[in-house]
């Protein structure tokens, strides 16, 4: 409980600063004389509340939900490298959305109503595809091995993404390019506020019945033979949570881009804090994760401001060392 009272107050000084730093400083009492109401009129108001707290919000939504299934995975595969991107759930929303974006500019649909419909309609599809082509694979010949799920998940990846360049390859213009390029790379300056209802609905909803199956997945860390003594039908747990993961990082995905690795590096930090039992795990990996995507969202914005870097670059250059650590000490024999 102390532990998430001081993770919900890093966060909410998180989202302060995320409002009072950018291109444009705002001091931290304007902001919140705003966000109180105290502050009408002010020449800040525009820029901190439609600009500036529908991206933080969204960033804390898709921070929190990746982390969360993030921790959920890796107990399903009892794999450390596990994350949200590992199914290619993250390439087949890139299919979707690039597809979206190229032929959105093909048939001249409006580019409202693309970011707000098509685009995470067609990432949210784009996902679905890939689950079905992962899992499927993954059940061939009647079991439902992880090692199996973890390289059908890496060749549908490699699949898809080769399927996303085709797309870029032969479309027949380049003005979306860049859009397309900001979206592969994972990025949440396109929030706005009514793009933020389905993803925190779905994190609400995702994490209030993951906690509720903590025990189950609690009893999967003593291995595949003990939690079926202990009562439990493995193979139907893992389809099942399986599923509902992917859909759960397909949503996310599709108002975010493709962000990685928030998944594999939040969830062993949280584990350094409150061990590895899921039901006080879960929320702590939550509000790690929404501070953490936060905190990468302000530097994107701010280490060469006025360029905006997509956040899943910083995410991915800091993902990228940390993954390569944990599989050298996998590699030596240590625990992760």
């Amino acid at each position: 409980m102390l532990i998430c009272a001081v993770l919900a107050t890093a966060l909410a000084a998180a989202i302060i600063a995320g409002l009072a730093l950018g291109s444009v400083r705002i001091p931290p009492g304007d902001v919140m004389e705003i966000l109180t109401g105290r502050a009408d009129p002010s020449p800040f108001r525009t820029i901190v509340l439609d600009v500036r707290l529908p991206r933080v919000l969204l960033g804390a939504a898709v921070g929190a939900g990746l982390a969360v299934i993030g921790t959920v995975l890796q107990a399903l595969v009892r794999n450390p490298l596990a994350d949200p991107f590992l199914l290619g759930v993250s390439s087949g929303a890139s299919v979707g959305a690039v597809g979206a974006i190229v032929l959105g500019g093909t048939f001249g649909v409006g580019s409202a109503l693309a970011t707000t419909v098509t685009i995470p309609a067609a990432a949210f599809a784009g996902a679905l595809v890939s689950l079905v082509l992962v899992y499927s694979l993954a059940r061939s010949g009647g079991g439902f091995a992880t090692g199996r799920l973890i390289l059908a998940g890496v060749a549908v990846s490699y699949i898809l993404t080769a399927l996303t360049s085709l797309i870029l390859v032969t479309a027949d213009s380049a003005d979306h390019l860049k859009e397309v390029l900001y979206w592969t790379l994972g990025g949440l300056g396109s929030a706005r506020w009514d793009m933020l209802a389905l993803p925190c609905c779905a994190l609400v909803v995702g994490t209030a019945l993951l906690m509720a199956l903590a025990r189950p997945l609690d009893l999967l860390l003593v291995g595949e033979e003990g939690a079926t003594v202990l009562g439990l039908d493995t193979a139907r747990f893992r389809a099942a949570v399986f599923v509902f993961a992917s859909l759960l990082t397909g949503v996310l995905v599709a108002y975010s881009g493709a962000i990685g690795f928030v998944g594999l590096m939040v969830p062993h930090a949280a584990r350094m804090l409150v061990g590895a039992a899921h039901r006080p795990l879960l929320p702590v990996v939550a509000l790690l994760g929404a501070v953490f995507l936060v905190v990468a969202d302000l530097a994107a914005r701010t280490v060469a401001a006025p360029q905006d870097i997509p956040v899943g670059v910083l995410t991915a250059l800091t993902g990228g060392p940390f993954f390569l650590w944990l599989l050298r000490r996998r590699t030596e024999g240590v625990p992760a």
